[in-house]
């Protein structure tokens, strides 16, 4: 089934890789029982490994594994509310765990730990009645990464006005236990850049200011010099350098420690040079002082336009964190074209790894808060990509000196 589009119907048996599919339960470092090999079960890991997938139906459903144990090993398999042992020889290849009866479709997930010994599985195998109306797995290696990653989401803001747009302006707040690691919660996403705050370890949080050469790579090195992201200006202890992988050009952040339940004020200015270049520079608002703090400023080469393409996301960038879900708040959203436009309208919009059907546990709306986005975590309840939302904005503008500004 590499390759191929995992939400499948008329199929009796599905080949679920964990490559894919699997987390390591608690892992707290980069480094996981689970690999493009598949997933490592062993005694000596006290976590637990569960593999994923949804269902369309429900009713009896048949479960085996494909792998090799290094030595005779006895698995704990749970599933469906049933426990079980397993043993797993050096010579077998293939494993029955056994009938089960799903109760309700939705995500489900096999939990797999080591009593005794060492396995490598490879994969699931599933079939009977629950996957007679189809399942939704990673099923291309495509998308191992990304499909454990999870889908990213979007929130496209409906700005109000014609005039040329000199500034972009946001809140975000974190709800408590949603600041999960790997997170990125950028408010101020645009045609050229993405602005917003980051969880990269258990010790270490951002605000990550970033703009995009004209020249398209995924190796910042090969840029031409006459299109590479050029630094203007500077915030005190912000940290600036080049980024790659994700296309390439200016990166900035400042290490931070941001928190849980505050809400964040983020301010963005473009406009163009007049010499064919575009200046952006971004402010976040540091409620412990009570000031706007430069992040950066920085020029993009062979671009003469004001700011346009007004978004938010949410994204995972650690996939062995996809088992998490997260959920942000993006509240208060304005833009200035000579003066203050409120937005209160939002359409969402998803990822790749949601439209090619690998994982689709991504929504957004409406919330006590603002706009809402959530991803990650197998959650089953969604709204159709390309919603609009509405949200009457009842704040008033920003009182922002822009002179005065670092």
């Amino acid at each position: 089934m590499i390759g191929c589009v995992s939400y499948l119907l008329a199929e009796t048996s599905y080949d679920i890789p964990l490559a894919g599919n699997a987390y390591e339960i608690g892992g707290k470092g980069r480094r996981s029982a689970v690999s493009n090999q598949g997933a490592w079960i062993s005694s000596s890991n006290p976590n637990k490994v569960r593999v994923y997938f949804k269902l369309f139906g429900n009713g009896n459903i048949q479960v085996k594994m494909k792998g090799e144990a290094r030595e005779k090993a006895e698995l704990q398999v749970t599933f469906a509310g049933k426990t079980k042992k397993i043993s797993f020889s050096e010579v077998e290849k293939e494993v029955s765990l056994g009938s089960y009866v799903v109760k309700h479709a939705g995500h489900q997930y096999v939990e797999l730990s080591a009593i005794s010994g060492v396995v490598l599985i490879t994969n699931l195998l599933v079939e009977g009645e629950a996957t007679e109306q189809g399942m939704l797995y990673v099923n291309s290696s495509d998308y191992y990464y990304w499909g454990r990653r999870g889908p990213s989401c979007h929130l496209a803001f409906s700005v109000p006005t014609q005039e040329p747009v000199t500034y972009y302006y946001n809140e975000v707040l974190v709800p408590k236990g949603q600041d999960v690691r790997g997170s990125y919660f950028m408010a101020i996403g645009f045609g050229e850049g993405y602005f917003g705050i980051q969880v990269n370890s258990e010790t270490e949080r951002r605000i990550l200011f970033s703009v995009w050469s004209p020249y398209q790579t995924d190796d910042p090195k090969s840029i031409p010099q006459d299109q590479r992201i050029v630094l203007n200006k500077k915030g005190e202890d912000v940290y600036t350098g080049e980024f790659g992988n994700e296309g390439s050009g200016g990166q900035s952040y400042l290490r931070y420690n941001w928190k849980s339940e505050v809400t964040y004020k983020f301010l963005l200015q473009g406009k163009p040079d007049g010499s064919g270049n575009t200046d952006y520079t971004a402010w976040f608002f540091d409620p412990e002082i009570s000031s706007w703090r430069l992040i950066a400023s920085f020029k993009r080469p062979k671009t003469d336009t004001y700011l346009r393409g007004f978004h938010s996301f949410l994204e995972n960038f650690d996939p062995n964190q996809g088992y998490l879900t997260r959920q942000v708040f993006f509240k208060n959203q304005w833009v200035y074209d000579g003066s203050w436009k409120k937005v209160e309208a939002a359409k969402l919009t998803v990822d790749a790894t949601y439209r090619a059907k690998q994982r689709e546990d991504a929504t957004g709306g409406v919330g006590k808060e603002g706009f809402f986005l959530k991803m990650g975590g197998f959650f089953d309840e969604i709204e159709m990509p390309n919603t609009v939302f509405k949200l009457e904005n009842k704040s008033t503008a920003p009182t922002i000196d822009f002179n005065r500004l670092p």
